[in-house]
Parts: structure tokens; C-alpha cells; sequence
């Protein structure tokens, strides 16, 4: 009997051979239309053409990061479920901050004998203290969890991404992850997956590709005069790395300078790289080759990393966009030959959106500004040394969550209920702020909107003290070279596209509200397995249902 998804030429479930997810890392839900005049015949087009397109989805958590996008993707369930509140928490435990998939007991496995380490620009990452990685702290079951539970171990599941935590969650605990390194150009894993890397993967790493690229620049796609944002090229608050540059071309420098390898991924080739490994990994792991259903994810970077320093609305996004399509169009290309596209069921969806710059809102009349966590911090310590007696009563703020010395507070005497909400309230009053939430508010499960969505991120062992966000488009983060930042509650951060294609699943456009909690729910449908064990999300019937026009 064939399962609902397949169309009523009898094709059976045997003739899925891949499931095949895509994300694309702060691809903002409007970003396609934008540029979709321009896009070639076998990218996005390709895609949006033939397959269903949800053009309204929404996340439904307040912390709209990378770990907490792609978990929710994997797992269909929220932060409170799946435990990815935000790329970084303070571990009550330890008394330490941690990095979401750090892991200590399982470190990086060395892909070269000699690595010249790069310089770290990602502040999540820079607060890790190991390098070892795992998902071990991801709580529930993923879609490639349960697939590999289906079919007996039998299918193979991978997961490459430009980010650790772009591969990991994808994974789940049952698959193979690998991830680009910024200080060697390799893709790498740690010990929890492997022992040794596989022939074909050392044999990509030995190759030194990123290296290539060396003394070379990245320089547009296409003709100047035909951007929509030919004009944004220059703006004094994009972000120049060290000679980088905030105008074409951006130069990568030498195979030695500290930051050629993370230029790389603020580049079309950091997803040209990521592409070219999943393209090897398919060949050379075959998959796709047989009736067991096999798994990969592959997760492109690019397009956040250019948003963090050139902001969403520059014409370094714009080409980000059309040079990703092509990169896509070539990688689909190779799936069709491969595997055939006919028996490969696709997904592709962003883990959040993106906020314009603060200066460019300004430009357009916008009352908005800059926010950093030191300012926070202050203000609470102020208010709780003023209105208790207490000094640093703060232990940390790493957005969005403000974290209090509990020993401190306790020692004081004072209600600790009655001092968060006090600090909140503080908090509350500072310009820029939209939300300061205190922690027995972010426990009640019945709000809607904003609340509902500062309810759904709450963790009660990682989520700290007084959640805190700021009013739309104004930046609250660390100091530093980012210059603009998502992981707000509001629509610009939740928006995301998402689009199945594959055999069965009709060309449509979908315009009502959906989420990505749906994405996990509705490939278990599509392939008849049981869902992830957290999951709140719900099938979407238009990919499932059979196509009654066949």
C-alpha cells in the first residue's frame, strides 16, 4: 500500500531513497521573493516551481538563534522540550557558561597534524571551553532519529554544515555530523562520531580546497547595474574585518592571515565548500542507493554570516542570495544524477530571519538604537544594590537571559522572587526595551503573541533569571565586530521559508500560518514513521495528501 504523499501511480515508500533537508542559516522568509526575478532555472526556482511553498511560517520561540532554529527543525518541539534555549546558557550545575553542544568528553577529531589557529569572530563559540562537541544535550528524539529507529539502523544519516551547530542538531544522536572549520578550511567532526575519518573525508580535507582561494577575492556574480541594492555597497555601519572591506571586491588575503578561513565563510565559497563536501559524502556513503531511506542534511551558513557584518538589505546579501542559488542549482544537479531527484524527498527552511540595521531604520525614520549586555547588567546591579542592599546581584547577562548570583540574593534575606521581579521591572523601564520577563512569568503557559513565544523558549534548569528583549530593530548584544543580530521574538526574526518538493507533492502556493515545528511532523508522515518524541508540531497535509490531479 502506498502512504499518503505518493501520487496514485502506485509508487511505494521504497521509492524515497533520500530524504534530503536544506537549511539555509538567517534566510529571512521575504529574501526569495526579493531576489526570485533573477534566480537561475535550478536553484530556488526549481523548487519554488514544482513543489509546495509556504509563504507565512512563523517560529514560535522567543530566542530565534541558530541551535534553537535547527533543533526545533529536527525535533518538532520547542526550546522548553528539546533544551536548545539559546547558543549559549549558564549551567547552574558547573557554575559555568556552555556552549549548546559542547561536550568535553567527546573533543574535535584532528584533521590535520598542524592546524594555525584562526581568529574567532563567532562570540557563542568563543565562550566554549572545549572543543569537543555532541549532541547529547539535545533532549528528545529528531526526525533522523526516528528514521534510523524504523528502519533498523539501516538508513544512513548525515549532516554537513558551514556551523558545528548547524550539523549536530540535524544528526540527531543516531546519525554523522561534520562541520567547517574556520581554522583549518577542513570539515571536521569530533570523537562522538568517529574514531578516524573516513577515507573520502580525509582524503576532501588533504586536498585543501579552502586554500585555493587564497589571494583571490569574493567579487559579484553579476553586472553591477542589475542589483536591486546596487546602491547599499557602502555604508558606514557595515562592519570591515581588518581589511575585509565594506565594498566590492572583498578581499580573502593570504593562506596565513588569521581571518582567511572565516572570510571564506563570510563568502559565497563558504557554501560552495560546504556543497562540494555534502557531494562527496553523498557519492562516496551512497546514498540513495537502495530502498532503505536514507538521510542528509546540509545546512549553508553564508548568507548569515554575510548578514551579521553587512546586514540584510546590502548588496552583499543580495549576491549571497543569487550565488547560494546557483551553488544549489549545481549541488540538485548532481542529486538528480546520483540518486534521481524523482526518489528524493526535499525540504528546505531557514532557522530564523534576520533584523535590519539599526542605522538603516534610523535612515528611514525609525526611533531605534544600540543596546549592549554590560549596559543590562548595570542597571540590574543598580537596582538591586538601591532597592535591596544587594551588590552584584547579577552573575551574567548573555542575551536574552539575564542570569542572578543566587547564593547572593539568598544570602540577602530577600524574597529572590520578589528581587527578580524588582530587576525586571528595572529593566523594563531602560529605553530599547520591549519585555523583561521575570522567571515565574516565563513558566505560565497561557500567554499568546510575544509572551507566548518568551513561554515556549523557557527551559527551568537553562533559561536564567529575567528573559529580556528589545523593541523591534533596535541591536541588544555584545560589543564587538557583529553589527547587526536576529534572536528576537518579532516577525522579522521568526519568518523563514519553507518549501517540500519531491514525488506526489504538488506545485502550490501556501498562505497560511505555519511553522517550522510542522517540518519534522511532516516528513514522519511522508514517510509513515513515527514522530520525534517531543514534537508539537502538526503534518502539513498539502505535502501528505494525495494529488487527486494525477
Amino acid at each position: 500500500l502506498a502512504l499518503p504523499g505518493w501520487c496514485a501511480d502506485d509508487r511505494a515508500p521504497s521509492d524515497i531513497r533520500l530524504v534530503l533537508q536544506i537549511t539555509v542559516d538567517g534566510l529571512r522568509g521575504d529574501l526569495l521573493n526579493r531576489y526570485g526575478d533573477r534566480f537561475g532555472k535550478g536553484g530556488f526556482r526549481r523548487l519554488l516551481d514544482s513543489g509546495t511553498v509556504y509563504a507565512n511560517a512563523h517560529y514560535q520561540h522567543a530566542n530565534t538563534e541558530t541551535i534553537v532554529g535547527h533543533s526545533t527543525l529536527a525535533t518538532g518541539s520547542f526550546p522548553r522540550d528539546h533544551g536548545m534555549v539559546g547558543n549559549l546558557w549558564f549551567d547552574r550545575e558547573s557554575g559555568e557558561r556552555t556552549y549548546n553542544i559542547e561536550d568535553p568528553d567527546y573533543p574535535l577529531l584532528p584533521s590535520r597534524e598542524e592546524a594555525v589557529k584562526g581568529t574567532q569572530l563567532d562570540p557563542a563559540q568563543k565562550a566554549a571551553r572545549t572543543d569537543g562537541r555532541s549532541p547529547i544535550a539535545i533532549q528528545g528524539s529528531t526526525f533522523s532519529d526516528e528514521l534510523a529507529v524504523h528502519t533498523g539502523d539501516k538508513a544512513r544519516i548525515f549532516a554537513v554544515s558551514g556551523k558545528d551547530r548547524g550539523a549536530v542538531p540535524l544528526a540527531g544522536h543516531s546519525g554523522k555530523a561534520f562541520w567547517y572549520s574556520t581554522d583549518t578550511g577542513d570539515f571536521v567532526t569530533s570523537r562522538f562520531y568517529y574514531d578516524t575519518y573516513p577515507a573520502w573525508a580525509a582524503t576532501w580535507n588533504a586536498q585543501r580546497r579552502a586554500d585555493a582561494f587564497a589571494g583571490t577575492s569574493w567579487n559579484l556574480l553579476n553586472d553591477l547595474d542589475s542589483y536591486l541594492l546596487k546602491d547599499r555597497d557602502d555604508r558606514p555601519y557595515e562592519t570591515d574585518l581588518k581589511g575585509y572591506g565594506r565594498v566590492f571586491p572583498h578581499p580573502f588575503g593570504k593562506v596565513d592571515h588569521p581571518l582567511f578561513k572565516t572570510r571564506l565563510l563570510i563568502s559565497p565559497h563558504g557554501d560552495q565548500l560546504t556543497a562540494d563536501f555534502a557531494t562527496t559524502l553523498l557519492e562516496n556513503e551512497d546514498l540513495g542507493q537502495d530502498n532503505v531511506p536514507d538521510y542528509l542534511s546540509v545546512s549553508f551558513s553564508s548568507v548569515d554570516a554575510v548578514n551579521h557584518f553587512f546586514g540584510p538589505s546590502s548588496l552583499e546579501n543580495e549576491d549571497i542570495v543569487l550565488q547560494l542559488d546557483r551553488t544549489l542549482a549545481t549541488f540538485l544537479k548532481h542529486v538528480d544524477t546520483t540518486v534521481g531527484l524523482k526518489h528524493t524527498l526535499i525540504v528546505l527552511a531557514a532557522d530564523h530571519g534576520m533584523a535590519e540595521m539599526p542605522e538603516a531604520m534610523q535612515e528611514l525614520g525609525h526611533p531605534v538604537g544600540r543596546l549592549y549586555s554590560e549596559q543590562l547588567t548595570a542597571i540590574a546591579n543598580a537596582a538591586a544594590e538601591k532597592q535591596f542592599g544587594i551588590t552584584n546581584a547579577v552573575r551574567l547577562f548573555y542575551r536574552p537571559y539575564l542570569y542572578l548570583n543566587d547564593s547572593v540574593v539568598s544570602a540577602s534575606g530577600h524574597d529572590p522572587d520578589a528581587v527578580t521581579q524588582a530587576l525586571a521591572d528595572a529593566l523594563a523601564l531602560q529605553e530599547g526595551i520591549a519585555l523583561a520577563v521575570p522567571r515565574l512569568r516565563q513558566q505560565d503557559l497561557n500567554a499568546s503573541g510575544p509572551m507566548g513565544r518568551v513561554q515556549r523558549n523557557y527551559h527551568p534548569e537553562r533559561s536564567g533569571d529575567i528573559y529580556v528583549a528589545q523593541n523591534p530593530y533596535w541591536f541588544l548584544y555584545e560589543k564587538g565586530a557583529i553589527a547587526v543580530m536576529h534572536g528576537s521574538p518579532w516577525t522579522y526574526d521568526t519568518y523563514v521559508p519553507i518549501l517540500f518538493a519531491g514525488p506526489g507533492i504538488r506545485a502550490q502556493t501556501i498562505h497560511r500560518l505555519v511553522h517550522p515545528v510542522d517540518v519534522a511532523a511532516t516528513l514522519a508522515a511522508a514517510l509513515g514513521i513515527k514522530p520525534p518524541a517531543g514534537m508539537r508540531g502538526v503534518t502539513l497535509v498539502e505535502v501528505v495528501e494525495e494529488d487527486v490531479a494525477d
